[in-house]
């Protein structure tokens, strides 16, 4: 079988490069390079891509063996209708390691036609860290390197001010594009580079927060022959993901003319404010699988398909979501209905074999987060609590006991958080266990016996799971 690059499969156009892109990984590859070669397709954008390994150890020789080529990859449910596609994606036009060719990574400021920096380095990518100084070649950190590269470009254009740059990082993080923009600013103070630069960054530049959704499991090893099978070419960089796509970008007017989206299918929302968009998906998408957790390991189930399809668990989990989170949220319900069908169908994927217990981490922070909110908000709209989000609270608190049934449970969190809960079920009754957790406010950030009811609620879920299990337990707490 042949070689994959561009001569073998005859890719000759050159693009230029209208995009600087920090990061190689699996998930930008079938996001971000797959959001602008359909830009590029359907409405000629006609961007190549200049990918910039952050690490010292990554993917870019790779990349490079391959010309930038690989191939994607997605599969999915759509209205419930199994979806499977394949694309060779070409809008890589360089691969640059800074570690090895730094002048090589400089020079990329240079190029004219350069307007966005893409990023997507770990939610701990955007950090600060002293040490790096001007003249390292490269720094460590990825907004020092991109401090490098803009001071660069403002040097070599002569500060003009068409000449800075979009700024858009897909980090998971809140915030991600304010807080990169500060931490560059803290690199210029720290540094001692002028006030013009300074200036040039504030004022020619633009920065903007972002969503990505998407699941990328990545390189797909145990289906590898299947999709060789469907080619013609060595591939040694295929990405696989879902067919579900989502990238919410904060901006104005001007982002839509720069990136016209709107004219493609593709579900790229330039917006005012990404913020109802983050809490739609922290408390749908992700509440709903940090509440189903401890619920279905505590069932039996082991994967979030299963959990889904089962006669009992999948009607809890669907009614959790569209009768306690969805009406606790201010967008449009219609919208939110919308985007909660979706998120079954991405949950029913069969092509992700997606184990609840590799999710497991972590599962009180992650409560707190994604689902505590839903809950409080329920109490204070309703005047009363919503029973199935309540029940899922009680399972995560008889999950963290390590065992049940006979099966040991796949807790998975800091050790002294562990220990601690593992303490109370050794020595403690249901009410106090209920009571003691509930007033852990490091855990909650406040004293949750205060909210009318939940104690006792908590404390008769945990009873009732004790006596009649997962499914009796929830069908005796509903007759209490």
């Amino acid at each position: 079988m042949q070689k994959l690059n561009r001569n073998n499969i005859e890719v000759s156009d050159v693009l230029p490069i209208k995009i600087v892109q920090f990061g190689e990984g699996n998930f930008l590859r079938a996001f971000v390079e797959y959001a602008f070669q359909t830009l590029n397709n359907e409405v000629g954008f006609n961007a190549g891509i200049a990918v910039v390994q952050p690490i010292d150890k990554g993917m870019v020789s790779m990349l490079n063996d391959q010309d930038g080529l690989y191939t994607l990859f997605t599969k999915g449910l759509e209205n419930g209708v199994a979806v499977e596609k394949k694309e060779l994606i070409t809008n890589i036009v360089s691969g640059i390691d800074p570690y090895l060719n730094f002048n090589d990574f400089l020079n990329l400021a240079r190029e004219p036609e350069l307007e966005f920096i893409i990023s997507n380095t770990t939610e701990a990518g955007i950090s600060f860290v002293e040490i790096d100084d001007f003249n390292m070649a490269p720094p460590s950190s990825f907004p020092a390197k991109l401090t490098r590269l803009l001071f660069e470009r403002f040097t070599h254009f002569n500060g003009a001010s068409d000449r800075g740059l979009t700024i858009i990082p897909c980090e998971l993080i809140n915030y991600n594009s304010d807080t990169l923009k500060q931490i560059i600013l803290d690199y210029i103070s720290l540094w001692n580079l002028s006030k013009e630069f300074n200036y040039w960054i504030l004022n020619s530049c633009t920065f903007h927060n972002t969503l990505v959704d998407r699941i990328v499991p990545g390189y797909p090893r145990d289906q590898i022959e299947a999709y060789n099978k469907q080619l013609n070419y060595q591939d040694n960089l295929i990405v696989s993901a879902e067919t579900f796509y989502l990238w919410v970008i904060e901006g104005d007017e001007a982002l839509k003319k720069k990136l016209p989206f709107h004219k493609t299918n593709l579900d790229v929302k330039i917006v005012n404010d990404m913020q109802p968009f983050r809490t739609r998906k922290v408390r749908i998408l992700n509440g709903a699988h940090t509440a189903m957790v401890p619920f279905s390991l505590l069932y039996g189930n082991e994967t979030v398909k299963e959990t889904v399809e089962e006669d009992f668990t999948g009607p809890f989990i669907r009614s959790l979501v569209f009768d306690e989170v969805i009406p606790t949220l201010e967008m449009e319900k219609e919208e939110l209905n919308e985007f909660a069908n979706a998120v079954f169908d991405r949950f029913r994927n069969p092509f992700i074999k997606h184990q609840l217990a590799s999710i497991a981490l972590n599962s009180i922070s992650k409560f707190k987060v994604r689902v505590l909110p839903s809950l409080l908000m329920y109490h204070q709209i309703k005047g009363n609590l919503p029973i199935k989000m309540v029940f899922a609270f009680a399972c995560l608190i008889r999950f963290y006991k390590g065992n049940y049934n006979g099966n040991v449970m796949p807790v998975n969190d800091d050790n002294d958080v562990v220990s601690e809960m593992a303490l109370l079920w050794k020595l403690c009754s249901m009410n106090e266990i209920a009571t003691k957790v509930l007033g852990k406010t490091q855990y909650w950030g406040q004293d949750l016996n205060e909210i009318e009811g939940l104690t006792n609620a908590i404390t008769t879920s945990l009873e009732f799971i004790e006596e009649y299990g997962i499914e009796k337990g929830f069908l005796k707490l509903g007759q209490s």
